[in-house]
């Protein structure tokens, strides 16, 4: 389609409120499902938090410290 003016593009020939609302719902939605996964991350964290990853600093004092027992 070509529309003449920004006016015109807004309203999609007449179908504008249907096309608008739509990418409207869809944000909305989309942005509701980020906010759910990020509320769920937080909760499971709370719940099992990550296990401590050993360093290759902390790994190499520890076998240090075998070697002279």
């Amino acid at each position: 389609m070509h529309w003449s003016s920004l006016s015109e593009f807004i309203r999609m020939g007449g179908y504008g409120f249907y096309v608008w609302g739509s990418y409207g719902v869809t944000l909305v939605l989309l942005g509701g499902e980020v906010l759910m996964l990020l509320k769920r991350r937080r909760a499971v964290a709370r719940i099992a938090p990550e296990p401590r990853v050993e360093t290759r600093k902390a790994k190499f004092e520890t076998a240090m410290v075998s070697d002279k027992l």
